[in-house]
C-alpha cells in the first residue's frame, strides 16, 4: 500500500523526453522561421542560410535520436536545447 503523503509521479514516466522534445522543437522552430525570413529578404544571405540550414538539420537529427534516449540523455538535450533557444532568442 503506497503513502498518501508521498507524490505518485509514476504518470509522469517520459517527462524528460517530453521536455527535450519540446525544447529541441522550438529550436527547430526559431530556425525555420529565420530561414523563411531570410529567403524572403531582398537579397537572402546564402552563407547565413547555409548556416541556419546546417544547425536546423543538427537540431533535427537529435530529435530523432531522443526516440532511443534514456531519461538522464534527455535530460542533458533538454537543457542543451533550452539554453539554445534562450541565446538564439536573445540575441
Amino acid at each position: 500500500m503506497s503513502d498518501p503523503n508521498v507524490p505518485d509521479f509514476s504518470a509522469l514516466e517520459g517527462g524528460e523526453e517530453q521536455q527535450a522534445f519540446d525544447a529541441v522543437r522550438a529550436v527547430v522552430n526559431w530556425y525555420t522561421t529565420q530561414l523563411a525570413a531570410e529567403h524572403r529578404a531582398p537579397v537572402p544571405d546564402e552563407t547565413r542560410m547555409g548556416e541556419l540550414k546546417a544547425a536546423r538539420q543538427a537540431a533535427l537529427d537529435d530529435q530523432a535520436q531522443l526516440a532511443t534516449a534514456d531519461p538522464e540523455e534527455a535530460a542533458r538535450v533538454a537543457a542543451v536545447y533550452a539554453a539554445r533557444l534562450k541565446e538564439l532568442t536573445q540575441s
